[in-house]
């Protein structure tokens, strides 16, 4: 169930908190071919089952930024915010990608907020997210995300 923070009063609060982990998600092959058209990364590990079979991965995987990209629909699972008039994504600190999702695998979201400070138009989070792929003992992606909420 997703955590609820009405205002930045609330949103300070959350400093520290363990936001829990999303429902897992499957990558499907249509979503990697999709992505693929879309970035216009059509590299064979991706979008040819068959030669990917052969490869160093036994079968085709999920681009890494596609499994960034993901953040955002597992990251509504765990937070929603109110009483604010933005938010916005305001970037990464940092990105790895330590294992391959493969295709036909799910993933699911953890997030933790590291710190909440006050900036000019309002508040910026930090948070902590670890994409788990099931299955696989290594996070599929590790990253460091800020976002903003103005008052």
């Amino acid at each position: 169930m997703a955590v609820t923070a009405t205002g930045l009063d609330e949103i300070r609060a959350l400093a520290g908190t363990d936001l829990g982990a999303s429902d897992w998600f499957p990558v499907t092959q249509d979503r990697v071919d999709l992505f693929a058209e879309a970035a216009e990364d059509r590299q064979w590990i991706h979008v040819d089952p068959v030669r990917a079979a052969e490869g160093p991965f036994g079968g085709t995987i999920a681009h890494g930024y596609l499994t960034l990209s993901l953040l955002i629909p597992l990251f509504n699972e765990l937070l929603h915010v109110r009483g604010v008039t933005m938010s916005v994504n305001y970037g990464l600190d940092k990105v790895r990608f330590p294992s391959p999702v493969k295709v036909g695998s799910k993933i699911r979201l953890l997030g933790r907020v590291e710190s909440v400070e006050d900036v000019a138009s309002g508040v910026q989070m930090a948070l902590a997210f670890t994409v788990e792929c099931e299955g696989s003992d290594k996070p599929a992606c590790v990253a460091r995300a800020l976002y903003r909420h103005n008052g």
